[in-house]
């Protein structure tokens, strides 16, 4: 039986030999790009997975996707603290209402925190 190489190089493409006797394309993230993702970054990410497949890939193999869910998520995160902010102040909701009335201010700021998620997650992860 023949000795399999453990690496090759073919049209300037790195493949490695995996356990199952399969060469696979040695993919790595470009250096500094290797961030963590939350929430919002997830959600996109699945929502390109199942809806736009070919985006998702083109993203993959070229080493940007990590980069662009990171971009997506710290977007989002900033959207939502200016809606946040924005519906506290027509809502009325002040540091006095958490210090007279805590619980009705911590329903009042859940309701104001759900209503904000669900418009970021419409107006930019799934678009």
């Amino acid at each position: 039986m023949e000795k399999l190489e453990k690496m090759i190089v073919e049209n300037g493409i790195t493949y490695v030999l995996g356990e199952d006797d399969i060469y696979y394309p040695d993919l790595q993230l470009p250096e500094g790009t290797n961030y963590n993702i939350g929430k919002f970054g997830h959600m996109r990410c699945e929502y390109l997975k199942e809806f736009k497949h070919g985006y998702y890939m083109e993203l993959l193999f070229d080493g940007r996707l990590n980069e662009y869910l990171h971009e997506v998520d710290e977007e989002c995160y900033k959207m939502l603290d200016q809606l946040v902010e924005q519906m506290k102040e027509k809502e009325g909701i002040t540091e006095q209402l958490k210090a007279e009335n805590q619980m009705l201010w911590v329903g009042k700021m859940n309701n104001i925190i759900a209503c904000a998620e669900e418009i970021v997650v419409r107006e930019v992860v799934y678009v």
